[in-house]
């Protein structure tokens, strides 16, 4: 589908040489000759992108009135200024009042065309992105009845009338990002963009250029995650892999509230959410000198921390069963048939993660087709696990006293991983006094799993 522009200017001929080279790139056009039609135009039906002349026939600022009407209505709408009276006061003007670009009269028509093209094109990644966001918000959930991940979600409704700065440690895999995007749905700012920047895919040439954005020598702008953001959440995933020297920019920048473009000289203010995250031990990172420690205080004002999977065993279950269902939807199959509480799956380390065990269970939907032999093979093969079998060969070459006691040792390991380390729960699922198992876990060597 074309975008559509709606043009306005008081000045017939401009409105008329606008339009015809708009409409000559195959976009739709509507115009507006003066203040009060394009109010009418705007409320009427929003435009994809807004070309609008800075003085029409009410006042000195009429463009700039019309600029904060559209963005009051969709904030991600681009609008280009144009002006027959710029200067550098009424540049900067209306760039902070949200314009995409601004351009003087006489301008170049091809490079309002470049602006044109850019400001669809920055429209249709913006609406790529929303539907992204919408379909992780709706399509994953932050499972488990582990205490790890229910205080997480208590910490995230306590987040939701606040606008603090946030640190979610965890390992690779964990969610930290889902985590952070939970918090930016629950917050006051969720109508407004939510950027991740990853620092550890950057280019490191690149973190300033995508932090700040770029002035560039034909007056166009390249805009940076920090002006991306406005309004609404910057995650900087994994931050404790980004240079010292960009550090220190980032910790100038929480400090002032405002910051330059690269080749910029004027000050841009800050009004943006920061969430970070790493998979590191960032106080580990800040004794050997990888890490500003202010930078850290200054974003560490409530810390959220994730346990790997391997430490809340009791929400594999929840997840296997999850996923399933989940991934049978997306693969139009019919429901996933996996024994969530398979031993291979609790006893497993899971070094990936809630990401592993995901794509675990991907695997077996595409090629297990609800077999329970493949899916027990794909499993093993999978993980990898075969030392962990209760019947392994090694059983066979002891004492029947001795499998026994192996054997009696797997399972209530296994079962009390299942039941988060509480013993009272085990020792009813297992058909013995709570006292009785204490007993039986001591003599065994069981340490206690809390």
């Amino acid at each position: 589908m074309s975008a559509e522009i709606l043009i306005i200017d008081d000045n017939p001929d401009i409105r008329n040489i606008i339009r015809d080279l708009i409409s000559e790139s195959g976009y739709k056009t509507r115009v507006a000759a003066n203040y009060n039609q394009a109010l009418t135009e705007i409320d009427k039906k929003l435009p994809d992108v807004a070309i609008i002349d800075v003085k029409l026939d009410k006042g000195d600022n009429d463009g700039i009135e019309l600029l904060s009407h559209i963005k009051k209505k969709n904030i991600d709408i681009p609008v280009i200024i144009i002006s027959g009276h710029a200067n550098i006061e009424m540049a900067i003007k209306s760039l902070k009042n949200g314009a995409f670009e601004f351009i003087e009269k006489p301008f170049d028509q091809e490079r309002l065309m470049n602006f044109v093209n850019r400001a669809v094109e920055n429209l249709n990644l913006k609406n790529q992105n929303k539907e992204l966001e919408t379909k992780l918000f709706h399509s994953f959930e932050l499972i488990g009845n582990s205490q790890n991940i229910v205080k997480i979600k208590e910490q995230i409704e306590k987040l939701s009338n606040s606008d603090s700065r946030v640190f979610i440690i965890g390992p690779t895999g964990s969610g930290k990002e889902l985590v952070a995007r939970k918090i930016h749905k629950l917050s006051k700012r969720n109508k407004s963009s939510f950027v991740v920047l990853n620092g550890a895919l950057l280019d490191v040439k690149k973190y300033e250029l995508e932090l700040f954005g770029e002035e560039k020598n034909d007056g166009s702008i390249s805009y940076g995650s920090l002006e991306k953001a406005t309004g609404g959440t910057l995650l900087i995933d994994e931050i404790s892999d980004i240079p010292l020297e960009t550090q220190s920019k980032i910790l100038r920048v929480l400090t002032d509230q405002k910051f330059k473009r690269i080749n910029g000289t004027h000050d841009v203010k800050v009004n943006v959410r920061i969430i970070c995250t790493s998979s590191k031990n960032i106080i580990n990172e800040i004794k050997i000198g990888n890490f500003h420690e202010d930078l850290f205080y200054r974003l560490n004002v409530f810390q959220i921390n994730i346990d790997p999977l391997s430490k809340r065993v009791e929400d594999i279950p929840l997840l296997v069963n999850y996923f399933s269902k989940k991934i049978s939807n997306s693969y139009n199959l019919k429901n996933l048939n996996i024994n969530s509480d398979n031993t291979y799956l609790i006893n497993y380390n899971w070094p990936g993660n809630v990401r592993e065990l995901r794509n675990l269970i991907e695997r077996i939907a595409i090629l297990a087709n609800n077999n329970p032999d493949k899916t027990i093979a794909i499993i093993k093969e999978s993980i990898k696990q075969g030392d962990t079998e209760i019947y392994s060969e090694s059983n066979f070459s002891v004492p029947l006293k001795e499998a026994r006691e192996n054997f009696e040792k797997d399972y209530l390991t296994t079962q009390l991983k299942k039941f988060g380390g509480n013993v009272s729960k085990t020792a009813k699922f297992v058909g013995m006094e709570r006292s009785a198992l204490h007993r039986k876990l001591k003599d065994l060597g069981v340490k206690d799993l809390n």
